[in-house]
Order: C-alpha cells, then structure tokens, then sequence
C-alpha cells in the first residue's frame, strides 16, 4: 500500500496545483518568481518571506534573454542558457518543479511554461503565495549547482511576429491577447510605445481564468470559456496563439487551456511589447 502511495504522489504533474496536493511530496523544487511590472524588486519580497525551502528565480535573469526593444520586453533565452540557468539553481532534468508568485501566477507561469514544453515536469502553485498553509521563512534557500543538459526549444511552441500577424488574419487560428481589457482597447498602455492589440485578435484576460480567490476556475468552466472564442484540442495541441504584454502573463493562459483539457496554444513570445516598436497596424475596437 505505501508503494501505491508513493507511486501516486510521483505521478506527473499537472499544469496547476494546490498546496494540498503537494501535501506529502519531498521531491519538489518549489521556485518562488516574483516580479512586479511597476519595477518593485521580487527578491526584496522574497527576502520578507517566502515558502520554506523556495529558492528565488529571477524572471530577468533566468527566464528571458536581453536584446533591443524591438526584440520585447521578455524574449526567450537561448536553450543554452536556459539550461545554464537551471543549473546555477540546482534545478536537475529529474527534478519536478512548482514555482509561485503573488500574482495569480502572471509570472511565475512563465517558468512553468518554459519547463513543460521541454518535457520537464512542472506545475503552477494554484492561489500563489496566498495559498500557501505550510512553513514560512526569510532567509534565502539555495540549492546545489548541478549539470543540466540542454533541450532544443520545440518549434511548434511559439510563433514570431509575422505568425503572430498572420494568426489574426486567419479564420482557422484564435488570436488571443489575454491583457486586461482597458489595454486591448486601447484606453490605457501604460509600458509600451503605443496602445491597442493585433488586427483580428479576440481579447480573453488572463485574469478571468480565476476566481474570487484567486484561484483557477475548474476545467469545465475553462474549457467552456475557451471553446466559446473558437478553440479547439488537436493532438495536445490547439489552433490559439496567446500573447500579452512581454510574453510573460500568456503563459498562465496557456496553463489554463492545459488544464481545461484543450491541449497547449503557441504564444507569440514576443507580444505586444515587440509589435508596438514597429509600423505594424494596431486596433484600438
């Protein structure tokens, strides 16, 4: 009985999950990446309290590369680096992850994201730091370095800019911008060179994936959520292209879709960050 027990809670992650159902496991890299877009320091709040044992994950540092605006805000670090990255945090290709933030998942997401389209075994804490009942601590955690081998980016994980235009144009893809309303529209852009969003993209925020505890709807409701704006399961994958404002936050869309059951969307990495550095045409309707 114990080895049924055992075997179950090594069963694979699934894209979101409670701090309940890590109740038990001592396999886990817990992976605190808090960010804030307003330039506040994650690894001050980090160093006011975290979960025990969480190490700190630089979304800057680790998660994206560094280019021209033109570029984005947040582009993909190369799988070089990325891999160099996990092994500075000690982070093993064995190693399951769970990783949180204190944003309903709008950064820490990204990881996720990034770990699970490489095969890597990893999920999103549901309710972020909020729902965590377990040990706190303030002093930092580190982990042992360790080698990690590298993994080619999958092709069919993202898309680039000219994708992303032709995504909008076309009636067999959901172009999804999963900002808040108020950016999509155009009424506010309080980053970027200009407001408004891709011609032919449907606006989905990311934050109606949750509820009022900030916690993610259930499946049903999700899938329900998704398939009304067209989208469609094919093969672990999908006919949606999410993007946001630097490719960070879409990541926490495409774990809701994972989780509803519709398979992964590509995101359009690059997002509305690298589209308004450029003359390509915006809608503000």
């Amino acid at each position: 009985m114990a080895d049924d027990v055992r075997a179950g809670l090594m069963a694979p992650l699934p894209p979101v999950v409670s701090a309940a159902e890590l109740s038990g496991r001592d396999d886990v890299v817990l992976c605190d990446v808090r960010w804030y877009l307003d330039g506040w320091s994650g690894y001050d709040a980090y160093l006011e309290g975290h979960v025990a044992g969480a190490i700190w994950v630089d979304l800057d540092a680790h998660l994206s590369a560094h280019g021209a605006p033109a570029h984005g805000r947040h582009p993909l670090p190369t799988a070089q680096s990325f891999a160099a990255s996990l092994g500075v945090l000690g982070i093993g290709p064995d190693d399951p992850v769970v990783a949180y933030d204190d944003l309903n998942g709008t950064a820490a997401g990204r990881m996720v994201w990034m770990l699970r389209v490489l095969g890597h075994d990893a999920a999103l804490l549901d309710g972020g730091l909020g729902s965590w009942t377990g040990a706190t601590e303030t002093a930092p955690s580190k982990r042992a370095a360790c080698e990690c081998p590298v993994r080619a980016w999958p092709a069919g994980a993202f898309v680039d800019i000219d994708a992303a235009a032709d995504a909008g144009a076309s009636p067999e893809i959901v172009l999804i911008d999963a900002r808040g309303g108020d950016r999509y529209r155009g009424e506010t852009e309080p980053v970027d060179p200009r407001p408004g969003h891709i011609p032919g993209a449907v606006n989905v925020p990311m934050t109606d994936n949750l509820g009022p505890e900030g916690r993610f709807a259930d499946a049903a409701t999700l899938r329900a959520r998704y398939a009304d704006e067209g989208v469609e399961e094919a093969d672990g994958a999908n006919n949606a292209v999410v993007y946001c404002g630097s490719g960070v936050s879409a990541c926490m869309d495409a774990l809701a879709m994972e989780r509803a059951g519709l398979g992964r969307p590509q995101v359009y990495v690059g997002s509305w960050s690298q589209w308004s550095h450029t003359d390509r045409p915006a809608e503000t309707a």
